[in-house]
């Protein structure tokens, strides 16, 4: 669901007064509830689920683990336990759902979590995703809105999944022709997650299905900041340059950009798929981090040599509230 039809809905809501227990609720556009149990232990609470995204049904199962498990990651926590949700047209067989239940129980253990059941609806169109709990320390909690003026923005996976996506759909790709934005996809952000926290980062969200501008407009709100991002840093996916050339945009870039655009300000210069690439949605993206300039050097020695991860802009006291895109 797009970005606009979701905030008339959710307005529509009446919000519970936040009790002392809730540390993280509906109040803010975060990736996960956090409630806390007691002074040392708050439990990270967060559900996810979509239609394939690939072919292969055990990489399907794996990016849709990865992208559930990650919203803990993005609110500093550790994965804990995972229940499955499933909406499957069994004319499909039981093999292929076994293959996407194999796909996402690899990446729940390679978390370190427990699969503990699940629930599976008979449905047109296949849909998998986790509802998983996790825990953090109530005093390390990160939240999409900690950004300080002059922090820097990070990003840990490249763009142009939602392109690349789109170009498989329409048979311009293969599967194995995409074979890195695949394992990207598939792949956990529990060491960005780690490195984040043990350099003090200020704020962390995942880059998922409302884009880079999107989400990066949920780091600003409230919080009298604007940001720059450059083009010419943004890390993409091999092959979604040229597919977004080709065409290969998916439609919720443009429910993105035709909601967001009132609050993004694109430099003339930058071309016309860089504008589409900030706006695209992701599937199971990088983590998108706010940090001092000084804590720059202890993440990159956390993330190690073989982890990615990109400087794409920084935090500013103008404009607030807004995103400029920068050549």
């Amino acid at each position: 669901m797009g970005p606009e039809d979701l905030e008339k809905v959710l307005r529509l809501l009446p919000l519970d007064d936040l009790g002392r227990e809730i540390l993280v609720g509906l109040d803010t556009p975060d990736d996960a509830a956090v409630y806390m149990l007691d002074e040392e232990t708050a439990l990270v609470h967060t559900l996810d689920f979509f239609t394939p995204i690939v072919d292969d049904p055990y990489d399907f199962g794996r990016i849709a683990a990865a992208n559930a498990l990650s919203d803990v990651y993005a609110m500093g926590g550790i994965p804990l336990s995972a229940m499955n949700i499933v909406c499957f047209p069994c004319s499909l067989g039981m093999e292929i759902l076994a293959r996407i239940l194999e796909g996402g129980l690899a990446a729940i253990r390679g978390a370190g979590a427990v699969l503990l059941g699940g629930h599976t609806v008979e449905d047109a169109e296949p849909k998998y995703g986790l509802a998983v709990t996790g825990r953090v320390h109530p005093d390390r909690v990160l939240t999409c809105q900690g950004a300080e003026e002059g922090d820097l923005l990070v990003l840990t996976k490249p763009l142009g999944t939602g392109v690349l996506a789109t170009a498989l759909k329409g048979d311009f790709l293969t599967e194995e022709e995409m074979g890195e934005a695949v394992e990207g996809m598939a792949s956990l952000n529990d060491r960005a997650s780690r490195a984040a926290v043990l350099a003090g980062a200020h704020a962390c969200t995942d880059v998922t299905g409302f884009g880079l501008a999107g989400h990066l407009l949920n780091m600003l709100s409230g919080n009298g900041l604007g940001c720059e991002i450059e083009v010419s840093r943004l890390p993409l996916y091999p092959r979604a340059r040229e597919m977004a050339e080709m065409g290969m945009v998916p439609a919720g870039a443009y429910k993105n950009r035709d909601f967001l655009s009132p609050m993004v300000e694109i430099h003339s210069d930058v071309d016309d798929v860089s504008r589409d690439i900030v706006f695209d949605p992701q599937t199971s993206g990088g983590l998108l981090l706010a940090m001092p300039e000084k804590a720059l050097g202890v993440f990159a020695r956390e993330m190690g040599g073989e982890c990615f991860w990109a400087p794409i802009g920084r935090f500013t006291a103008n404009a607030a509230g807004r995103v400029r895109v920068l050549p």
